[in-house]
């Protein structure tokens, strides 16, 4: 079931790093006014609203931002965009596959920006359909292993989240991550916090089913394109099926 991944691990101080930016602020505030709209302002009868929440006050969004997208989101407070989700696919170079997620009030404005930032770094629009065949949904939640009563094994967390539907755990030195479908998402995010564990992050996320290995100029590369995308306000996340490897990483490391 575990299987140490130094790439999943880079991506999750990726994002710790990108929380200090402003802009990813906007993109928590506009997920939970997202939420809040479409399943109702109630953290506890709203599951998507609570981690976006939770997501939000993990990356220090302050309260009163978050309380204020709440009103907007259930209508209480003026001020709310008519935010879209739309999903684009393409292809970094090297043939990666790449799935863009957007949340915009200007589909047009969104659509540029994704076809300018993919075609300035090597890579392509794709059709509909071409792309996403290679992902699964599934949940994806993060757990450090240092907790406040100690460290935690992945055997003790094996045996809270199996039950709850989890289908592997994954060792990313810090922490785990546990993946399970989609459906069970919800489920083993309780687990974890009816027996007490803190997580760092829990969400939805496309994960390939076929990688692509990469060398140091493929990862390159496909590090350009997501962090093109990612500098647009309009998208929220990005997932790529490019794999690099421990060793690769290191190299890229010690370059920066």
């Amino acid at each position: 079931m575990s299987g140490h991944s130094k790439w999943a691990t880079t991506k999750h101080k990726k994002a710790a790093v990108d929380a200090k930016r402003g802009k990813l602020f906007a993109k928590l505030i506009k997920n939970i006014e997202v939420a809040c709209r479409n399943g109702g302002a109630d953290p506890a009868g709203n599951p998507t609203l609570y981690d976006a929440v939770q997501k939000a006050k993990k990356n220090s969004v302050p309260n009163d931002n978050i309380d204020r997208a709440l009103k907007r989101g259930s209508g209480a407070e003026a001020g709310g965009a008519d935010w879209q989700t739309i999903m684009y696919e393409g292809y970094a170079p090297n043939g990666v596959a790449v799935l863009i997620e957007c949340l915009t009030d200007n589909r047009n404005r969104a659509a540029t920006e994704v076809r300018v930032a993919l075609s300035r770094n090597g890579g392509n629009l794709a059709d509909p359909g071409s792309v996403a065949y290679n992902f699964s949904r599934k949940g994806v939640v993060v757990v450090p292993k240092t907790q406040k009563d100690g460290e935690t094994t992945e055997d003790a967390l094996l045996e809270i989240v199996l039950d709850a539907g989890a289908e592997e755990v994954n060792d990313l030195e810090d922490s785990f991550e546990i993946v399970s479908e989609a459906t069970d998402f919800v489920a083993v995010r309780t687990a974890i916090q009816d027996a007490g564990l803190d997580y760092d992050s829990a969400e939805a996320q496309f994960v390939p089913n076929l990688k692509v290995e990469l060398d140091a100029d493929g990862a390159r590369k496909m590090f350009r394109v997501i962090d093109a995308l990612e500098d647009s306000d309009d998208v929220q996340n990005v997932w790529t099926n490019g794999d690099v490897s421990d060793e690769i990483l290191a190299e890229l490391d010690d370059e920066d």
